[in-house]
């Protein structure tokens, strides 16, 4: 909570954490007034795009990328890999049935498809890619090159 309003329209900052202060964003809402004029379908279609959260984390072995996919089988989800580096995860979640007689207080659950595209760096070994899926929880594990270690030849002083 905070003890000094933010003079950024109403948004709201942390005094005692530096790194939570608001910084103006000129794009700040653009995405949500861009799609106004669009039918509420698409609107749900694109939004899924972005649904999909990944944490990429890089060991001294291996580019490690996690995302929660609850309620997807393996079979649902997609893992390629790309000329040019990339990465791509994708995938569908259905939408569950609706019954004429169904009530719905609250629809939370996302459905829809979903895409995410990383572009790897040049020590990823793309030919040794492996993904796993276990209790709703993907991992794509690409293996890193070894660094090779300049070679440093000590140079003899005459004189």
């Amino acid at each position: 909570m905070s003890l000094i309003p933010s003079i950024f329209g109403g948004r709201r900052t942390n005094v005692f954490d530096p790194f939570s202060l608001d910084v103006w964003d000129p794009f700040y809402g653009f995405f949500s007034s861009a799609l106004t004029n669009v039918p509420s379908s698409a609107r749900e279609t694109s939004q899924q795009f972005a649904n999909a959260r990944i944490d990429w984390k890089e060991t001294p072995q291996a580019h490690v990328f996690k995302t929660d996919l609850p309620g997807l089988r393996k079979e649902e989800v997609k893992v390629e890999v790309e000329e040019g580096r990339i990465l791509q995860i994708s995938g569908e979640r259905s939408k569950e049935q609706e019954e004429k007689n169904d009530k719905w207080h609250r629809v939370e659950r996302s459905s829809g498809k979903f895409l995410r595209r990383f572009r790897l760096p040049d020590n990823a070994k793309m030919e040794q890619v492996k993904a796993s899926m276990e209790d709703g929880v993907l991992t794509v594990t690409v293996p890193k090159e070894e660094e090779k270690k300049p070679e440093v030849k000590a140079i003899e002083i005459s004189g």
